[in-house]
């Protein structure tokens, strides 16, 4: 577990799957309204079929979003063409952003998946020919998938939502029915067992106070998310070079995924507080885009995905950077570049493949085989990155080394003040329960830090 938020949602979730109540987060039996439920039920599925640990929190989203890429893929193939289904969803699942919020439990990746999906529907999964009824079925799934946004991560996929609603000819009244029937009846039990302080401490602290005030402390600069993005679609970044070409808006439906991308990317940093995770839904739109300025690009195509493919060089300095950038910030993390020398020979590669392109942009060819050469690069870097860089995490980012070192002496021990509060989240996760602050009258050990790690202080 890392971070602070994947401890505390893997035990809201584990609580629940014990105490089959299903209304009511709780964290360490206490009730906890920061987030909708959508996340605790998966990860309570994952408890109900004996998952180990790490296994029942993290593969439930796994799973969503390899799901997530399948409807991505066949809703695209529909709209566009073979080529540029294929290079948006390999961009989509192999972005650093994407693989990252896929392997991490938290509530990003499931809003994300199903807010994009409902709008894909939405937008594309109707014909002119078809039948009303048809679209109006489609208008309850793209309702249905909205609902479920709605219960992982509050009211913000409303927002996001509300240009593609505009745009939704006859399909209105049966999203805005499909969304309440899956999201109202949480909201309804939660607010009716908990009474006013589930709305004041979700809706009014989390949601209205989250992004008018700086009261969470996640205050940054309003131009904070351009480049959050450019990392986030690692190695795809070169690709970004495609919308500053005028022909990238020849298409109108491109020209509204610009527009919804720009109204989300406004909403966002206008927001006093700013994560990372919350740029997750743009990527697919974001993908599609790059995907049809890419097959627009004719015969350059093979110089934007050999660029594209060299971006993976800087793998081993990512690698050697991560643990001190997820324990003091991207800014202390030491870059030491090392290339990646047999990157070099996967762009190389590439680009031979890609400079065989075909005269029909809708034509598949050897720039299809280009991309998936990319995609499995990624498979095998990610690979690498796990091999290097996830001992190091498990050492010296999360508590899971400690826990399993020092178990007996922790459960007999209270948490200092100076501790982390990720870590102390973390102990609390494989405790299995709330270890107590430190006080004068507490007779135990103390779980103390010393040059930023963890030690046991014996009283």
């Amino acid at each position: 577990m890392l971070g602070p938020d994947e401890p505390r949602y893997a035990s809201i979730g584990r609580e629940m799957a014990r105490s089959h109540d299903f209304v009511t987060p709780r964290l360490d039996g206490k009730p906890w309204f920061e987030k909708p439920p959508l996340l605790y039920w998966m990860i309570a599925a994952g408890r109900a079929l004996r998952l180990p640990d790490e296994w029942a929190v993290r593969l439930p989203g796994a799973l969503l979003s390899v799901a997530f890429l399948c409807v991505f893929f066949q809703i695209l193939i529909r709209e566009f063409s073979p080529r540029a289904a294929l290079a948006a969803t390999v961009m989509v699942g192999t972005s650093a952003g994407w693989l990252a919020f896929s392997l991490a439990a938290t509530p990003d990746l499931p809003m994300s998946a199903a807010l994009d999906c409902a709008m894909l529907i939405a937008l594309y999964d109707t014909r002119r020919g078809q039948t009303n009824r048809v679209h109006v079925n489609r208008g309850y799934l793209a309702g249905a998938l909205l609902g479920l946004a709605i219960l992982a991560k509050g009211f913000v996929p409303v927002v996001l939502f509300a240009p593609v609603f505009l745009v939704a000819q006859r399909k209105r009244l049966a999203i805005v029915a499909g969304s309440i029937v899956i999201a109202a009846p949480w909201y309804l039990l939660c607010w009716a067992r908990n009474g006013s302080a589930f709305w004041h401490e979700f809706f009014w602290k989390q949601q209205v106070l989250r992004y008018f005030t700086p009261l969470l402390e996640h205050i940054q600069p309003w131009y904070y998310y351009p480049p959050v993005i450019l990392a986030a679609i690692f190695p795809w970044t070169p690709l970004a070079g495609l919308l500053l070409r005028r022909k990238t808006y020849d298409d109108a439906r491109v020209r509204f995924l610009i527009a919804w991308l720009a109204f989300a990317l406004v909403f966002f940093s206008a927001g006093r507080n700013k994560l990372p995770g919350y740029m997750l839904p743009l990527l697919p739109p974001l993908a599609i885009v790059l995907a049809i300025a890419l097959e627009k690009s004719g015969a350059a195509i093979k110089w934007w995905l050999a660029a594209s493919a060299l971006m993976l060089v800087a793998l081993p300095a990512i690698a050697g950077a991560l643990p001190v950038a997820l324990l003091s910030g991207i800014k202390k993390a030491p870059i030491v570049f090392t290339p990646g020398l047999p990157f070099v020979l996967v762009a190389a590669l590439v680009w031979w493949l890609a400079r065989g392109e075909p005269q029909n942009p809708g034509q598949t060819g050897k720039p299809n085989l280009a991309m998936v050469t990319i995609g499995m690069a990624v498979v095998f870097g990610v690979a690498y990155l796990k091999g290097v860089a996830f001992p190091a995490l498990d050492e010296r980012v999360s508590v899971r080394a400690f826990w399993r070192a020092h178990s007996s002496q922790v459960v007999a021990s209270c948490v200092g003040a100076e501790v982390r509060r990720e870590w102390w989240y973390g102990l609390n996760y494989y405790a299995d329960r709330a270890l107590p602050d430190c006080t004068a009258e507490f007779p135990g050990a103390r779980i103390s830090m010393k040059d930023d790690a963890l030690v046991i202080v014996p009283r």
